[in-house]
């Protein structure tokens, strides 16, 4: 079914549009909440609160064109709410070692580069996980994030280089 038709019946209230519209990129939303969230059960819970955020609130969305990355700052909003309440500050060691369609490395890469990132600042390692976690564009995260690209430009530097350091300035080719 076309893109354009799907939004129009799930502005109606059609529940199967929106869930079709949704299960065309399932693992995209899946990858992004999984980057923020760290474990399968709390992304699939962001990804629930998401979907009934985007069933309430359809009727708002402006442009079609604009679906998915309003949906992706709705899911990224669900993810941050979501650890905002549970007050969760997972640590390195307590992330699973389920791997997400090459999310994440290694599990003793993993494990370090989490003990680095975690010295950083959250936009910091948000801004590093989109990008690089993620390869979404500057654009992209922009948009997500909903601050100029310049800014996530600025932001992906200074934590490149704060991560560096951590590394103890050995970390190999460009970032």
């Amino acid at each position: 079914m076309e893109f354009k038709l799907l939004i129009k019946k799930a502005r109606k209230g059609d529940k199967d549009a929106l869930l079709q519209l949704i299960m065309a990129q399932q693992a995209d939303y899946y990858r992004l909440a999984y980057v923020y969230m760290r474990n399968k059960e709390d992304a699939l819970d962001a990804l629930q609160d998401m979907i009934i955020i985007l069933y309430r609130n359809i009727f708002r969305l402006k442009k079609e064109e604009s679906f998915y990355s309003w949906s992706r700052t709705i899911l990224v909003n669900c993810c941050k709410n979501k650890l905002r309440n549970q007050n969760k500050n997972t640590s390195f060691y307590q992330v699973e070692d389920e791997a997400v369609d090459g999310v994440y490395m290694e599990s003793e890469d993993r494990i370090v580069l989490e003990k680095h990132l975690s010295g950083l600042s959250e936009i910091h390692r948000e801004v590093i996980r989109l990008r690089y976690f993620l390869d979404m564009d500057y654009q992209t995260i922009s948009e997500i994030l909903k601050i100029p690209v310049g800014t996530v430009k600025s932001r992906l530097n200074l934590g490149m280089k704060k991560l560096k350091e951590s590394f103890g300035g050995d970390i190999d080719g460009e970032y």
